[in-house]
């Protein structure tokens, strides 16, 4: 074999050996693969539903029932749409009526089966997706105190 050919040789090697790394990278990141939806956009594309995904929005009012035990059911809605939410466990304790809320989990028989729940930490926050979402429905708007975080910094910071 020439040398020219030892070098093709350890090229292709090396593309082909890139090329399987690269493969398996990218099928564990698509199993681990989580997508964020409104109920709006689960309503208007009910396929999407068929794989673990999160939910959010907000927790619609006089909708949280304790069921027995831990079990705990409510509704998330996005001020347009809503879909029924059944959770086994302990709920954050930020967690309650009218407030944001994101689920991970899955659709089964048309309720949402979320295996974990995470309540909003703050009263600022909100995810960038369930925030537009509530927004273009014109259930949500951004607070008045835009000026909360200006002025000098708190003792301990300086």
């Amino acid at each position: 074999m020439t040398r020219k050919r030892k070098r093709l040789a350890i090229a292709v090697c090396g593309l082909a050996a890139l090329a399987a790394a690269t493969a398996m990278v990218l099928t564990a990141f698509r199993d681990n693969l989580v997508f964020f939806y409104s109920p709006s956009e689960l309503a208007a594309r009910p396929a999407i539903a068929a794989g673990r995904i999160r939910i959010g929005g907000l927790v619609e009012n006089r909708s949280l029932a304790h069921e027995d035990g831990r079990r705990v059911s409510f509704r998330v809605t996005d001020g347009a749409t809503d879909i029924a939410v059944s959770y086994d466990g302990i709920l954050p304790d930020l967690f309650r009526e009218g407030q944001g809320v994101v689920a991970e989990g899955r659709i089964k028989d048309g309720v949402f089966v979320a295996s974990s729940v995470l309540a909003k930490h703050d009263e600022k926050y909100m995810p960038p997706e369930v925030a537009a979402a509530l927004k273009k429905s014109g259930h949500w708007q951004e607070g008045g105190d835009a000026g909360a975080l200006a002025g000098p910094p708190p003792a301990h910071f300086r």
